[in-house]
């Protein structure tokens, strides 16, 4: 299956001031919202390792090309969930955009 030309949004987290607190929203209130934005069509989650770990979670959804990408985070279901970041996201959050090259 070729992947050339998919998008892949990259959400970094930085530390938030109170982690237990940001995993709860997550789980609780996050997670539910980002469950109705149609057209993702692959999610993957992880938390950082080690003691100086720049961020502190690593968010990133693929999408089949950029105009997937946009109607699915221009829906209504993708602003309520974009608008959900700044209740959880203290430490902040950094955002990138990428085109696939390949894959291994």
């Amino acid at each position: 299956v070729s992947v050339r030309g998919m998008i892949k949004v990259t959400f970094l987290y930085g530390h938030p001031k109170d982690p237990a607190a940001f995993e709860k929203h997550i789980v609780e209130v996050h997670n539910p919202l980002a469950s109705k934005v149609k057209g993702i069509r692959r999610v993957e989650t992880a938390k950082t390792v080690g003691p100086d770990a720049k961020y502190y979670r690593i968010h990133e959804l693929w999408f089949d090309d950029v105009d997937a990408m946009q109607a699915s985070l221009g829906s209504p279901e993708g602003a309520a969930t974009k608008a959900d970041v700044a209740n959880f996201a203290t430490g902040g959050v950094t955002v990138l955009v990428s085109e696939i090259e390949g894959h291994h």
